[in-house]
């Protein structure tokens, strides 16, 4: 299992104007390279009538796919720049499509590199980004006299629940990062002087959005 990583969960669209140029910034998650190939060919065709169609995707946990396209523009002002924003944000699966709409007004080399770049920027900030988290979700079962002291050990170390079942015991099902599984458990076990029972361990990813837990 991975350390934690970002990837896109939805993607966005964002838009800038540099000198009377529109750049329109169209982001998706995608978990292969045919997927990327698909959107890219998808935005061409709903931009059909654009000066340029630019893209830049990564796939894969570490990166291992990594392609880009200028689309006409001088060699290394587009694609290349938007990639820079995608590895320097650390965001793995996602594609970014940047459709430019000249506006009469030569931008040169820099501008371009800061319009594309900016462009994607904007994109991925009309999106939703998310860090997965590797963990384990856990089952645990206790009486109620342990239950308070459970309570305050998750809540001290942050641990999120995902559920809570209370019939003659109290069953909870909670989600703990990979790199405290142990430190919990062990917690757990001498704050309740053995009084709770653990289901097996099922490795997972987890992120947090909107303060809500999502189990990936």
């Amino acid at each position: 299992m991975l350390s934690e990583y970002r990837i896109a969960y939805k993607g966005g669209e964002g838009e800038i104007v540099e000198k009377k140029s529109r750049f329109i910034a169209t982001v998706l998650p995608v978990d292969q390279e045919e997927e990327a190939l698909e959107f890219i060919e998808k935005m061409k065709k709903k931009y059909w009538n654009a000066t340029h169609n630019c893209y830049a995707y990564v796939v894969g946990d570490r990166h291992e796919i990594q392609r880009y396209s200028d689309d006409g523009e001088p060699g290394g002002t587009a694609g290349r720049p938007m990639l820079d924003v995608l590895l320097g944000e650390d965001i793995h699966n996602v594609a970014v499509v940047v459709t430019r709409y000249f506006g009469g007004t030569l931008l040169g080399t820099g501008g371009l590199v800061r319009a594309y770049s900016s462009a994607t920027k904007a994109g991925l900030a009309s999106s939703v980004i998310i860090t997965k988290i590797p963990g384990f979700k856990l089952r645990i079962t206790t009486d109620y006299t342990g239950l308070g002291k459970i309570q305050y050990i998750l809540g001290e170390r942050k641990i999120p629940i995902l559920d809570t079942v209370y019939t003659d015991k109290v069953e909870m099902q909670l989600v703990i990062p990979a790199v405290q599984k142990e430190q919990v458990t062990d917690a757990l076990i001498e704050g309740t002087n053995g009084k709770v029972q653990f289901g097996e361990a099922e490795s997972c990813y987890y992120a947090e959005i909107n303060k809500e837990i999502l189990v990936l």
